[in-house]
């Protein structure tokens, strides 16, 4: 089976639902790529808030995003995306249209800094209640490293919590459907 890019298949989804003046979240900012991609669907009238518990990681995106974009669409928190009832203003509730999650630790960081289980389902609660009806989340995950597949699956057992009647949750995988394969949450907002 071909390996796809789920990153890619994320953005792609993304694509198809954000308009410029949209409000999104990246809610683990890591590089900065995924923060840059949201801008560029919601800019130059929208708005993207992204967050990192590492200042490495804030710092290195503010850098790539100067680059190439005016810093006033984006707002980087530095504190852990299950803080995101606090830190996203009320009056975006219920209106943020995308919010994408990259588990794991930063590339080329230090590898023991990873997401916990505990602040991501916090976050994804809060996201889910915060996502406009019609929103998406993708959520990225990788169980083969240390503290991955506890995470993962306690993503995929809050995935099968949520009202069917309000949301609409897929799996993608990047290769055949192994335990240790990444993989791609999908939860669409339906009312």
């Amino acid at each position: 089976m071909k390996r796809i890019s789920l990153v890619n298949a994320a953005h792609d989804l993304i694509r198809d639902i954000l308009r410029p003046g949209d409000i999104a979240i990246d809610a683990t900012v890591g590089n900065g790529h995924d923060t840059v991609f949201l801008a560029e669907q919601v800019g130059p009238s929208g708005h993207v808030y992204g967050f990192d518990i590492q200042q490495a990681a804030i710092d290195s995106t503010l850098e790539k995003f100067r680059q190439a974009h005016s810093p006033e669409c984006l707002t980087l928190i530095h504190a852990s995306h299950a803080d995101m009832d606090e830190r996203i203003p009320a009056y975006h509730h219920g209106k943020v249209r995308a919010i994408m999650f990259n588990l794991g630790y930063l590339p080329g960081g230090d590898k023991t800094v990873i997401t916990l289980t505990d602040s991501t389902l916090t976050a994804l609660t809060v996201a889910a209640r915060i996502l406009a009806v019609e929103g998406i989340i993708t959520l990225l995950a990788y169980p083969g490293h240390q503290g991955g597949d506890l995470e993962t699956g306690q993503v995929k057992n809050w995935c099968e919590q949520l009202d069917t009647q309000q949301f609409e949750v897929s799996t993608i995988y990047s290769t055949e459907h192994k335990d240790s394969a990444p993989r791609l949450f999908v939860i669409r907002k339906l009312r």
